[in-house]
């Protein structure tokens, strides 16, 4: 039996866990339509966290998995916090935001005891991990579990680290994927490539389950990426415009618009590369660059900019995530979504 069928999976689908646009119900939706739907949890809380694995408890059987960063992360920096809003001082004139307001964006925790603490009183199928892996002693809580732990892997050698370190199932994430890079073993992005030419490599080179992800958006790319030794996809673009989705107007409309498929690698939004749709912040300063805090701090200081501006209905300082192929985008339900693929690619 494989790894998926011992999940309870009847397709060898993953729904990307997507912070910022999606709680538990685009994973129940996923999960109940034979997917492994998955909940980003590095932006919840405690007691959100709570609240949203209850939910999933109370949704019925089938496997979830729980998604969270493990970075290592640095006590912020004033001058650099001090250098960034000065950076950000015209924008805040243009919209009328107070240079000295109060930053209200979510945290972005690393994973620690209490978040090993819920996984124990919920015991999700699945883990899995951005940025490497937590700590030995962490893992350890995590495995202890029950659950599955699959980390993300942009380099070769990101992946044969993370078969060593107790990984069950690696992600070959491509330069195509949305959203931030898993990268953590060099931040030097020209080590990085493209899925279909990172995957084969990767399945090659450890001896666990490799889940392909990046550029993935309907059953054409399911089969190929089966076909080159992928045990599974996890996908996340496509499902942006899904009913269950949390996907705000503005972010639906960027993705539905003629300038969509036009996608960059940016550190302006939080401190780390991330790929989203280039908008006018990333046109004017730059979409990488040396001028905002270390991740996750310099989405402190945009948070009240970007709160005025998208009241003003302008997208132009919201991180617009997305992936290099945002074709497979459709305004539906997920189950219709995924039962679409699974056809396409023959999977029934």
């Amino acid at each position: 039996m494989t790894l998926f069928a011992e999940l309870g999976m009847r397709y060898p689908v993953i729904q990307a866990p997507m912070a910022g646009v999606q709680d538990c119900a685009l994973a129940m939706a996923a999960t109940s339509a034979g997917a492994l739907g998955s909940l980003p949890a590095a932006m919840l809380s405690g007691a959100d966290l709570r609240q949203e694995l209850s939910r999933l408890a109370a949704s019925g059987p089938g496997p979830y998995n729980i998604n969270f960063f493990c970075h290592r992360q640095h006590e912020p920096e004033p001058t650099a916090e001090q250098r960034w809003r000065q950076v950000l001082s015209p924008y805040y004139t243009e919209f009328g935001v107070d240079a000295a307001a109060p930053s209200r964006a979510p945290a972005r925790a690393p994973f620690n005891d209490e978040h090993a603490a819920l996984l124990a009183e919920f015991r999700p199928a699945v883990v899995s991990f951005h940025f490497g892996l937590p700590e030995p002693e962490l893992l350890a809580q995590v495995k202890a579990t029950g659950a599955k732990v699959f980390a993300s892997a942009t380099t070769v050698a990101e992946a044969q680290w993370l078969a060593d370190h107790g990984a069950d199932a690696v992600i070959a994430q491509g330069l195509e994927a949305g959203g931030h890079r898993g990268h953590f073993l060099s931040e030097d992005l020209s080590l990085q490539q493209g899925t279909f030419t990172l995957l084969p490599q990767v399945v090659a080179a450890v001896a666990i389950p490799v889940i392909a992800a990046g550029g993935i958006v309907d059953g054409k790319g399911i089969r190929a990426a089966l076909a080159l030794g992928a045990s599974a996809v996890q996908v996340g673009t496509a499902f942006l415009c899904c009913h269950e989705a949390t996907t705000s107007p503005l972010h639906r409309a960027a993705l539905q618009g003629r300038h969509g498929q036009h996608t960059a690698l940016t550190n302006l939004f939080s401190g780390r590369p991330a790929r989203g749709i280039v908008n006018r912040l990333m046109r004017e300063l730059g979409p990488l660059s040396v001028l905002p805090p270390d991740f996750p701090y310099a989405s402190g200081a945009l948070a009240p900019l970007r709160a005025a501006a998208e009241k003003a209905g302008d997208r132009g300082f919201s991180p617009l995530w997305a992936g290099q192929n945002i074709s497979g985008c459709r305004s539906m339900a997920a189950a219709e979504l995924i039962a679409a693929w699974v056809a396409e690619a023959g999977l029934v």
